[in-house]
């Protein structure tokens, strides 16, 4: 008994319809075209990603300098209140 082959042989190649080969590479280039599509937009996303990690720390940083100032400005009032009182 001979046992079933797994490769394609070239002849069965010549019984495939030339409709599929042309389908078969079509749906490969197009494929091939949404992976390189997918990916360039994963890079712009992935940019976008880092100037806003960048945005975030200097906001972070501002509101930090922000809430030291307005304890500044509050020592100051108080102390101007206290010297008023006096």
């Amino acid at each position: 008994m001979t046992e079933p082959t797994v490769g394609l042989d070239l002849r069965e190649l010549r019984r495939l319809p030339l409709a599929l080969i042309l389908t078969l590479v079509v749906q490969t280039g197009a494929g091939l075209l949404w992976a390189g599509a997918a990916a360039e937009r994963i890079s712009a996303m992935e940019q976008r990603l880092d100037k806003a990690a960048s945005i975030s720390e200097r906001l972070a940083r501002l509101e930090a300098e922000v809430e030291a100032a307005r304890a500044s400005l509050t020592r100051m009032e108080a102390l101007l209140d206290h010297r008023e009182r006096t």
